[in-house]
């Protein structure tokens, strides 16, 4: 053992050691702190200057697309400028009105130096007012721009085909002298047309009205041409035809076989309407056959939620039914080692009247009936209810007793006859009596009071216990209805017991009601059944 000086000076470099090891510890904890502060301030320079590059990255792409719009604009006013200056139409691409004014004067000037002709088509789309009205102008202007394919595909090279307007087309047939040959280009463009056409989800078939002109029999300018071939337009909307030869023409056989052409050969607009309607009630009804199917299958999913529920009901049921006669059984078997002699007797009287009633209640629970239909079976007969009333109160004596809780009982004497099963009311003042003794507070009290007028057994459970508070008492003999602050003061059970009481005594022909002033206050339970004479 070291002693003197030397063991002083081991003490004092010990201590001073311990006091170097915890400056040096919490030096390292300082600079863990100050490595930390490091970091953070970094992360914060670093996300600070993300931010930053993101704000300019922002700024950069709204100035491009600012750009872009601008840039967008100008193109959309240079085509325009460029349509007009070229003369063509901005939609279709065809010569304009303008351009067309030219090539009519130059193919008439041309058709006069060679003693010539030429055939002038007008043609006008048949309720293109109706396309833009219930499809949309979309819908309406890419119907225009096949029209106007199906025109220059049915022309030749050196006819010219031009949007005069609207939906008006005009169609000049260069070196064409007979009446024949612009029906023959007008059928081709009927047929061109009559082919139905997609535009976004709708299938159309384009129909148009044609009337057609020639030079130099309907006119010898332009603007008689224009208005020949327009009134012979209209005469074949009147008609219901898809082309009409003039006025001064209706005589020729050609014509009148032209005119009387079967509606087949462009066919009207309410067919292709007609046809988008089929599509339409088609996938109306794909979608229907889908909503039922949705549907179906959700009824099965119901139904066999509902037969889930059913299940865990009878469950409910079942559990409920037999903790009755487990809860006075149990309390029985606890007296048993302390009860005198004399009182074994009354013990095993008790013991066996729940015996049997767990049995009544297993072989219930084996009626496949019960189960299906929810009733529970009654036997039925003639029964004396004041030894039923004595039996309940002795089962539920002891739970009274071991809440110290005051029971005051009243029956008039003489016998109570009635037409019943005996374990079944035996259950209907158990429950009773054990609900009141369940939510009233140890040392509160409790009645029982029995009447009976001539026709009429009536028995009444009051207590001076928790009450029932209005929200509550209109379902207090729903399945599964338990009050909330009935909850808090006792949580046992699955709120099924007086719904058993409610049923059991529909069976026999009698009625339940309950009472309360409200919360602290207390319940009253009504009970009546029918008496029979003796």
């Amino acid at each position: 053992m070291i002693t003197g000086p030397s063991s002083k000076t081991l003490e004092q470099a010990n201590h001073e050691l311990a006091l170097v090891n915890e400056r040096t510890h919490e030096a390292r904890i300082a600079l863990a702190l100050l490595e930390q502060e490091l970091l953070t301030t970094q992360q914060h320079l670093k996300h600070r200057n993300q931010t930053e590059q993101l704000r300019e990255a922002n700024a950069n792409l709204m100035v491009a697309a600012l750009s872009a719009r601008t840039d967008a604009e100008q193109a959309s006013r240079e085509l325009f400028e460029l349509a007009q200056t070229a003369q063509l139409d901005v939609l279709t691409g065809l010569p304009n009105r303008s351009l067309f004014a030219e090539r009519i004067v130059q193919a008439i000037a041309s058709a006069k130096r060679r003693a010539g002709g030429l055939a002038l088509l007008f043609l006008d789309l048949n309720e293109f007012k109706l396309i833009n009205d219930t499809l949309g102008h979309s819908v309406g202007d890419e119907a225009l721009i096949q029209t106007a394919h199906c025109l220059t595909g049915a022309v030749r090279e050196v006819d010219t085909v031009a949007r005069y307007g609207g939906d008006e087309f005009l169609v000049l047939l260069a070196d064409i002298s007979q009446r024949s040959d612009a029906l023959l280009v007008a059928e081709k463009i009927i047929d061109a047309m009559a082919t139905p056409c997609i535009i976004g989800n709708n299938v159309l078939r384009l129909t148009g009205s044609i009337g057609i002109s020639l030079y130099p029999d309907d006119g010898e300018d332009p603007q008689a041409l224009i208005d020949c071939a327009d009134a012979a337009m209209y005469r074949a909307k009147d008609h219901g035809g898809a082309t009409a030869p003039p006025a001064a023409a209706e005589g020729d056989d050609g014509n009148a076989e032209a005119a009387s052409r079967p509606q087949a050969l462009l066919g009207h607009y309410d067919n292709a309407l007609a046809e988008h309607e089929r599509l339409g009630r088609q996938q109306r009804e794909a979608n229907e056959q889908l909503v039922l199917a949705v549907l179906n299958a959700q009824q099965l999913q119901s139904a066999a939620e509902h037969a889930h529920r059913q299940q865990n009901n009878l469950l409910a049921m079942v559990a409920h039914e037999l903790r009755n006669p487990l809860a006075p059984l149990a309390m029985t078997a606890g007296l048993l080692g302390r009860v005198k002699a004399e009182e074994l007797p009354r013990m095993q009287q008790i013991i066996e009247r729940q015996v049997m009633h767990i049995s009544r209640l297993i072989d219930d629970l084996l009626d496949v009936s019960r189960a299906n239909t929810g009733k529970m079976r009654l036997d039925r007969e003639r029964m004396d209810m004041a030894d039923t009333i004595n039996e309940a109160v002795d089962a539920v004596r002891s739970l009274i007793d071991k809440r110290q809780q005051q029971f005051h009982f009243s029956m008039p004497p003489g016998p109570l006859r009635v037409n019943g099963d005996g374990v079944r009311l035996a259950q209907i003042m158990s429950n009773l009596l054990s609900n009141a003794s369940k939510y009233t507070p140890d040392g509160g009290a409790i009645r029982l009071v029995v009447s009976a007028s001539e026709s009429v057994l009536t028995l009444t459970v009051s207590d001076d216990g928790i009450g029932i508070t209005p929200s509550a008492l209109p379902h207090i003999f729903d399945p599964f209805i338990q009050d909330t602050h009935a909850i808090g003061f006792n949580g046992a059970g699955l709120g099924i017991g007086l719904t058993v009481v409610r049923e059991l005594l529909t069976g026999h022909g009698g009625t339940v009601s309950a009472s309360s002033p409200g919360p602290g206050e207390g319940s009253v339970f009504t009970v009546t059944l029918p008496l029979i004479g003796d």
